[in-house]
C-alpha cells in the first residue's frame, strides 16, 4: 500500500471546470499546489500562533511542530483524509488552570502528553474494532451537531477579537472575499480566500495613509491609537532562528485536570473526518481509528519537546469547502512552509502582522462555512429535527458551544465551549434515547447509513442500508 505522496495531475493543471473538486490524488501544477499550500498556512497560522501565546510556549515552535504533526497524519492516513494539524485550543483553559495551581511549562506539556497517550490508544481500539464503535456512541445527529458547535463557537473570536479592531475594512473584506469565492473562475477562485487577505493589506495600507491611525481595541485588547498594518515586528525579527525546546514534566494532579479534553478531542476528530468525508464523497470509515491515533502520535511527538499538542484544524477544513480542493499535495506544501516559517522568525512575523480587521472579514466566511458543514451532515443523513429525541440535545449543545456556557467542576477547573457541548450532545442524546418512547427511537437508526456494512463479517453487508 502506498504512502498517499503520488497525485495525479488534474486536467491540465491549471484550471479545474467550473464545479470541479480536486481529489485527495489529485494536484494541480506545483506552483498552484505551492500557492494552495500557503494558503492553509495563512488559515491555519492565527490561531496556531496565537493558542501557544496564550498556553505560555513558544509560538514558532508550534508552527514548526504543526509541520511535522501534518506529514505524520497524512502518511498515516495513507493520503486519504486532506487536514492540516496545528495547535489545538482546547488546552487554553487546562493550561490556565495548571498554570493557577503553580504548575510550570512542563507540567503543561507533560499532562497534554498524556492526553496525547491517551487519544492514540482510542484510536486503536476505533482501527481495532471498526468505526461502528464511534458511530454507534455519534450517530448523524451527534456528529452533525459536534460540527456545528465547532464552527460557531469560533464565532466570538469573530465578534470580540477581530471584527472590533477595524470594523469596516473587516466589513470590505467579507464583501470581497465573499465576491471572490462566487464570481471567480478557475483557479483564481480556488485561491480566493488568500486573495482576500491580500486585498485586506493593500485596503488596511490604503486606510493608513489616508486616515492615519485608527483608535480602536489593538491585538492585545488594549484599546489605543495604532496602525491597521503594523509591520514594525518584522525588521526586528531574525531571518534564521531556533524555537525553544524543553521536556515534559508529570504531575497527577495536571493530568488529572487535563484527561477529560480527550472526550471532546475524540468527536472533534470524528466530526472533522466526517465532514472532510462529506466533501470528497468518500467514506473514511475505515481511516477514523488512524486519523484519531495519528492525532495522539503527533501531540505526544510535539509536547516531548516542549510544543503544543495538535489537532485538525477547522479552519483548513473551511478554505477546502470554498476551494474545493482536497488534494494532500497541497498539505504537504502547507506543511513544509510550516516548518520553513517555524525556522523563520521573519516570515512568521508577516504573517502574524495580518490586520485584525482583515482577519474579522475573512473568519466571518471560513468559521460559519464550518458550522454549516455540521447541517450539511444533518440533510445528507436525513436527521429529523422534529423528532425531539433528536432535537433536544443538539439544541442544547450547540448554544452551549456557541455562547460560551461553561461548568465550574472546582476553584482551578471548569468545562465549557466546545468541551462541554460535545459531552451535553454525546450523553444527552443517548441518555434520552434510554427514556424515550419506542416510536421516537424508530424514526433513526443508531449508525450511520452505510456504517452497518463496514465490518466485512456481517451478513447483511452486502444490503442497502436502512432507510432512515
Amino acid at each position: 500500500m502506498g504512502l498517499g505522496v503520488r497525485w495525479t495531475l488534474h486536467g491540465d493543471g491549471k484550471n479545474p471546470a467550473p464545479g470541479a473538486v480536486v481529489r485527495p490524488d489529485e494536484r494541480l501544477s506545483w506552483p498552484r499546489t505551492a500557492g494552495l499550500g500557503a494558503q492553509h498556512v495563512v488559515a491555519m497560522f492565527g490561531a496556531s500562533f496565537v493558542a501557544p501565546v496564550l498556553m505560555g510556549l513558544d509560538p514558532n515552535l508550534a508552527i514548526m511542530m504543526s509541520g511535522v504533526a501534518t506529514m505524520i497524519f497524512l502518511l498515516a492516513t495513507r493520503g486519504r483524509v486532506p487536514s492540516y494539524l496545528g495547535c489545538s485550543l482546547s488546552f487554553v483553559g487546562v493550561a490556565a488552570a495548571i498554570r493557577a495551581s503553580g504548575g510550570s511549562s512542563a507540567t503543561v506539556t507533560g499532562a497534554i502528553f498524556v492526553v496525547g497517550a491517551v487519544l492514540f490508544l482510542a484510536g486503536l481500539a476505533v482501527h481495532h474494532f471498526g468505526a461502528r464503535i464511534i458511530h454507534a456512541a455519534m450517530p448523524p445527529v451527534v456528529t452533525g451537531a459536534v460540527v456545528m458547535l465547532i464552527g460557531f463557537n469560533l464565532a466570538p473570536v469573530t465578534a470580540a477579537t477581530y471584527w472590533p479592531q477595524d470594523q469596516w475594512t473587516a466589513l470590505l473584506v467579507m464583501l470581497g472575499t465573499g465576491l471572490a469565492v462566487v464570481c471567480l473562475r478557475g483557479f483564481f477562485s480556488r485561491i480566493a480566500i488568500f486573495l482576500g487577505l491580500l486585498f485586506g493589506y493593500g485596503i488596511s495600507w490604503l486606510f493608513d495613509r489616508v486616515f492615519g491611525k485608527i483608535h480602536s481595541m489593538s491585538a492585545s485588547g488594549e484599546v489605543t491609537d495604532h496602525w491597521r498594518l503594523d509591520l514594525s515586528a518584522v525588521g526586528h525579527a531574525d531571518w534564521i532562528g531556533l524555537p525553544t525546546f524543553h521536556g515534559p514534566s508529570f504531575e497527577w494532579s495536571a493530568i488529572l485536570v487535563a484527561l477529560p479534553v480527550v472526550i471532546a478531542l475524540i468527536a472533534e476528530n470524528a466530526g472533522h473526518v466526517k465532514a472532510v468525508g462529506e466533501m470528497t464523497g468518500d467514506s473514511l470509515d475505515d481511516k477514523l481509528g488512524t486519523a484519531i491515533a495519528a492525532d495522539g502520535v503527533a501531540s505526544m511527538l510535539s509536547t516531548g519537546v516542549g510544543g503544543p499538542p495538535n489537532t485538525t484544524y477547522s479552519e483548513n477544513i473551511g478554505v477546502m469547502a470554498a476551494t474545493r480542493v482536497y488534494s494532500t499535495a497541497a498539505y504537504w506544501a502547507a506543511a513544509c512552509f510550516a516548518l520553513l516559517f517555524g525556522l523563520c522568525p521573519k516570515f512568521g512575523a508577516i504573517v502574524a502582522a495580518i490586520p485584525g480587521g482583515v482577519l474579522g472579514g475573512i473568519t466571518v466566511i471560513l468559521y460559519g462555512m464550518i458550522g454549516l458543514l455540521g447541517a450539511q451532515i444533518w440533510i445528507n443523513s436525513r436527521v429529523d429535527m422534529r423528532n425531539p429525541l433528536n432535537l433536544v440535545p443538539a439544541a442544547a449543545g450547540i448554544i452551549i458551544g456557541v455562547g460560551g456556557v461553561s461548568l465550574n467542576i472546582s476553584d482551578n477547573f471548569q468545562l465549557g465551549g466546545i468541551a462541554l457541548g460535545t459531552i451535553v450532545v454525546i450523553t444527552g442524546y443517548h441518555v434520552l434515547r434510554a427514556f424515550a418512547p419506542a416510536h421516537l427511537k424508530e424514526q433513526e437508526p443508531l449508525l450511520d447509513s452505510g456504517t452497518s456494512s463496514y465490518e466485512k463479517g456481517d451478513g447483511d453487508a452486502d444490503q442497502p442500508p436502512a432507510s432512515s
